[in-house]
């Protein structure tokens, strides 16, 4: 084993939800203001997911107020506290960018049935 997969198997996080693209996900953040912390939960749809090992990352798209709002989580973070997985979906493509062009019922995801 190499000097940075030594160094990379010590962050990465052992205990995380699986979820895949499509699915409708709660992540929790750690917000640090002055001296304290809070936890802020962002509610969306995962777009797309990237990368590998320590690097990977995932994008959260949710729709608020009327403008379309994403973030890009990196995975191993130590700011995110929790990933629940609200709803699956059903999705037949891995990256769901056409979703930034649609409004409404249009944009929904299919629930998965299995």
């Amino acid at each position: 084993m190499n000097l940075i997969n030594a160094v990379e198997d010590k962050q990465i996080k052992k205990d995380l939800t699986p979820f895949n693209v499509g699915d409708t996900v709660k992540v929790h953040v750690i917000i640090r203001e002055g001296d304290k912390e809070r936890i802020q939960v962002f509610r969306g749809d995962v777009i797309a997911k990237r990368g590998g090992g320590l690097k990977e990352t995932f994008t959260v798209r949710k729709v608020s107020f009327g403008v379309g709002v994403e973030r890009i989580f990196p995975l191993h973070s130590k700011m995110i506290k929790q990933i629940e997985v609200v709803r699956k979906a059903s999705v037949r493509r891995a990256k769901l960018y056409y979703l930034r062009d649609l409004k409404g019922k249009a944009a929904r995801l299919k629930e998965d049935q299995g």
